[in-house]
């Protein structure tokens, strides 16, 4: 449904400022236990796998709800869901802050990725409302872009508040900025110029599923799927959890300096997504190879670090933290892929599905790390080795070569089949 009333760029600017911020603090809160990892095992006690846990189950709930909040927001607005979003955000972080047993904070961090699934799809479906078609695709990419500043918030400022005033003030304080956004919120936003809650027609569960069946039915769909799959757990698994663990046990840095490499990965998501979304406006017909090659240089660089004999030079580092970043924006080209393989009406559904790929390999990548490390350094919580990190983040290379041999696979069926469905049409996608 498009609005009646024309949009004006004064009139949508605070719609989309606000819609902006609650998503950057969904991030925030997604990215905020990578730097608190460590200090979560001391407080609650917990081995690894049980670290591993909180954001297994974060990401599990984040990639079940994709399709299902996409279906409550047709049906019932994105206003509505975003500020329901930023309220469940809010008391799982304030429930997190306060949580003095395993059990509980498990239960808060089932909570904050329901939340955050809630936020960035009703932000896209803001804008297509508010926005002259013609500026869509630019306030979508800085969209995305913007909104990585919040993993920035949860990295250096983060590690400086658990260490200045503690674990509860810390993220309670965390917790009231988004009661403060949903007040702001429930003033500023409208899902259209002309109606301040837009309500849609329910689906049968019959054309849900078949609208889902029909959008994984083709190439095209399973080729985003295994593009995002391939591109994004790398940089996810180390912003979301072990990215600082990993620097300081595994690697002998200092807490600030792995807070910089951490800024530094969110700093290659920001500068990487706009070029990429350049590059793809550019060469349609190579978006694959473009994935193929990100997933190579990734694969690379963690070669180089792993093989260093001993710690790899900060340098190094750096240039990890770099080249992982570029697979945060290198997944959005499996929803391009995604946008020209399926008809108007099932983009939800394949959108939907695509999503679930990267972070399906984020968790299985989180929970393989625990375990490892668990495995090579027994009996000790936070005491992990050089070597025990070696081995766990070795397993990085069976999601990579399963990712590369699936998208190679469906590249070749996409394009045999959207080649011919251009034919058809007598236009390329």
């Amino acid at each position: 449904m498009n609005p009646t009333v024309e949009p004006t760029l004064r009139a949508a600017l605070p719609v989309w400022t606000v819609g902006l911020l609650i998503y950057l603090l969904a991030v925030f809160h997604r990215s905020s236990l990578a730097v608190a990892g460590l200090a979560a095992t001391e407080r609650f006690d917990i081995s690894a796998a049980q670290l591993a846990t909180f954001t297994m189950l974060q990401l599990l709930v984040y990639a079940a709800m994709q399709v299902p909040v996409g279906l409550l927001v047709d049906r019932f607005g994105s206003r509505s869901v975003l500020l329901t979003g930023a309220v469940v955000l809010s008391a799982a972080q304030a429930g997190f802050a306060l949580a003095e047993t395993y059990p509980l904070a498990l239960l808060a961090r089932f909570f904050v990725g329901l939340g955050d699934a809630m936020t960035f799809i009703c932000v896209l479906r803001t804008l297509a409302m508010w926005f002259a078609p013609r500026r869509i695709p630019l306030i979508t990419q800085l969209t995305g872009t913007l909104g990585q500043v919040g993993a920035i918030g949860a990295a250096v400022p983060m590690t400086w508040a658990l260490s200045t005033v503690g674990w509860t003030r810390a993220y309670l304080f965390t917790a009231s900025l988004g009661v403060i956004l949903a007040l702001v919120g429930l003033v500023v936003l409208r899902d259209t110029p002309d109606a301040r809650n837009l309500r849609g027609a329910a689906l049968s569960p019959s054309a849900v599923r078949r609208s889902l069946a029909a959008s994984w039915a083709h190439p095209g769909t399973r080729l985003g799927f295994w593009i995002h799959f391939s591109t994004q757990f790398s940089a996810t698994t180390l912003s979301l959890l072990w990215g600082y663990p990993f620097f300081v046990r595994g690697e002998g840095r200092t807490p600030t300096e792995a807070g910089v490499l951490l800024t530094l990965l969110v700093v290659a998501v920001v500068t990487g997504g706009p070029v990429l979304g350049w590059l793809v406006g550019q060469h349609p017909w190579h978006r694959s190879t473009m994935a193929l090659v990100v997933v190579t240089a990734i694969a690379a660089t963690w070669t180089v670090v792993l093989a260093w004999p001993g710690e790899a030079p900060f340098g190094v580092l750096v240039v990890l933290a770099l080249v992982c970043g570029v697979g945060g924006p290198a997944s959005m080209i499996g929803f391009d892929v995604g946008r020209t393989s399926n008809p108007a009406e099932r983009l939800a559904s394949s959108t939907g599905i695509i999503n679930v790929g990267g972070f399906l390999a984020s968790l299985l990548l989180v929970v393989a790390i625990g375990l490892v490390l668990d495995w090579r350094t027994p009996g000790a919580s936070t005491s992990y080795t050089p070597e025990a990190f070696r081995w766990a983040m070795a397993l990085q290379y069976l999601l990579w070569g399963l990712g590369l041999v699936q998208i190679t696979r469906y590249r070749l069926r996409a394009r045999r089949v959207i080649d011919r469905e251009a034919l058809q049409a007598g236009a390329l996608p």
